[in-house]
């Protein structure tokens, strides 16, 4: 079963908000930019203003596709819509009880993402 996911990575004075997946959750324990799941015939640009809204409490006002990745995890496949946001209303919170933070671009590799946002982790150092 194919998940399609869009995910956003905020950006703002040089720094990506990431949070942190809760253990009981799909690569939980591990680091993520927020968003999630698209409902079923949402384009992944709807489902990311609305993920995030609900995850992290802000109103996305400007925003591009980065990248798209399909990864297969073996028990499970996900299509993710990475989109580069750089214009929001609010400041964003982890509004699910989940830890977030505010980190520097260059630190990224300090903290351990799912293997299919590591392509998104390399690209974002190397910009």
């Amino acid at each position: 079963m194919l998940v399609k996911v869009a995910a956003g990575i905020i950006l703002r004075d040089n720094k990506v908000f990431i949070a942190l997946r809760k253990s009981n959750q799909h690569q939980g324990g591990l680091w993520e930019f927020p968003g999630g799941k698209c409902e079923s015939s949402e384009p992944a640009s709807i489902a990311l203003f609305r993920e995030l809204k609900e995850e992290c409490g802000i109103s996305v006002t400007d925003c591009a596709l980065f990248e798209k990745i399909s990864h297969d995890y073996g028990d499970k496949q996900v299509e993710l819509f990475f989109y580069k946001v750089t214009g929001f209303d609010g400041d964003p919170v982890g509004k699910e009880g989940q830890e977030v933070r505010w980190v520097a671009i260059g630190d990224l590799l300090s903290y351990e993402f799912p293997e299919a946002n590591m392509s998104i982790v390399t690209a974002l150092m190397n910009a």
